[in-house]
């Protein structure tokens, strides 16, 4: 399809050898821990995802995706980027029209539109979408050579003021019966909704499954597995310092947490992208997934390799999760994502 703007632009499917092009006019997005560098090859190969480049002139001037969830009726948006030389001229707009028009000519099935956006949203797109949900965001830089001493202080300070149960990986079925449960999916999924790895989602099986086939990492914790007595022993001061924001008590709900392998990321040869997906609200159950998930995570860092860690959490665990993660380097980013859905209009 063709777009007769002051260049002509034809919007096409995008192809393994559109990659290096696609990375050419990617160069700073998302404060250079972009993920479509190491996604982009994985992406091509899923069948419900589509892939599209604008291309003016012979060269690519933009890129967008969609991927198909929710059995078919909602297609979430990722991915969009446009030429540094093409922005402000209505191209972003353009290769959206395009998918929504494929979506609509080739899935008739879909009603919804679903993206995920940073902080500081135009008035223009939050006038014509729900606001579903929104996550805080807190990151911080951990360099190869201070990885050891950051797990070790993180197990100090949650030693200081948890002692319970470690978090339990969990396999799909125990994931989906977990979710089957009515209460405990309402104290972990409020609004129905969860987001991994910046992918806005519903708790819908199937799109459950998808993550289970991506080889998401999901931890669960029990409510009992919460127990109420600090190590004997431990700093009277990191005690009271922490257990400002931290609720111990066995009566709370249930915390569930995943994230995928840290992947490389552009921002500079050997860093490498952590994203943890907390969902629950009891901070100290918050600060015992945040370390298990680094010390996985660090476990598999290839050798040499620094961490760019991102913790999405509700708004209320904010405070807690900057408390607990005091002392590392704050990584410049967004600190709030919102999850937008729109009726795809026929």
């Amino acid at each position: 399809m063709e777009w007769p703007g002051v260049l002509l632009v034809k919007f096409l499917p995008a192809t393994a050898s559109d990659y290096d092009e696609v990375m050419s006019i990617s160069g700073g997005i998302h404060d250079g821990v972009d993920y479509l560098p190491f996604r982009y090859h994985e992406w091509l190969a899923e069948p419900q995802r589509r892939m599209f480049v604008a291309r003016s002139e012979e060269k690519v001037v933009a890129f967008a995706s969609f991927l198909l969830v929710d059995g078919g009726v909602t297609a979430v948006l990722q991915g969009l980027r446009v030429a540094p030389w093409m922005r402000g001229r209505g191209i972003a707009r353009e290769i959206q029209k395009f998918c929504f028009n494929t979506l609509r000519t080739n899935h008739p099935g879909v009603t919804k539109i679903r993206e995920t956006v940073e902080e500081n949203v135009p008035p223009s797109l939050l006038s014509k979408s729900r606001l579903l949900h929104s996550k805080a965001v807190v990151s911080v830089f951990l360099p190869n050579d201070h990885l050891e001493k950051t797990t070790q202080l993180l197990s100090c300070r949650l030693l200081s003021v948890y002692q319970g149960r470690p978090p339990v990986p969990q396999s799909l079925s125990k994931v989906l019966r977990l979710l089957d449960d009515p209460r405990t999916a309402e104290d972990l999924f409020p609004k129905g909704v969860l987001i991994q790895d910046l992918l806005p989602l519903t708790t819908h099986k199937c799109n459950i499954e998808l993550l289970a086939r991506w080889g998401i990492a999901w931890v669960y914790s029990k409510p009992s597995d919460l127990l109420t007595n600090p190590i004997e022993g431990a700093n009277s001061s990191s005690i009271s310092n922490l257990s400002e924001h931290s609720t111990l008590s066995c009566t709370s709900s249930g915390f569930l947490s995943l994230s995928t392998p840290p992947f490389p990321v552009p921002l500079e040869k050997g860093v490498y992208r952590l994203n943890i997906d907390l969902f629950g609200s009891n901070p100290s159950f918050a600060q015992a997934h945040i370390l298990h998930h680094v010390t996985e995570a660090v476990r598999v860092l290839p050798p040499g390799g620094s961490i760019v860690c991102f913790v999405f959490a509700e708004e209320t665990l904010r405070k807690p999760v900057m408390h607990y993660l005091h002392g590392m380097a704050p990584f410049p980013a967004y600190r709030e994502l919102l999850m937008l859905e729109r009726t795809l209009e026929a």
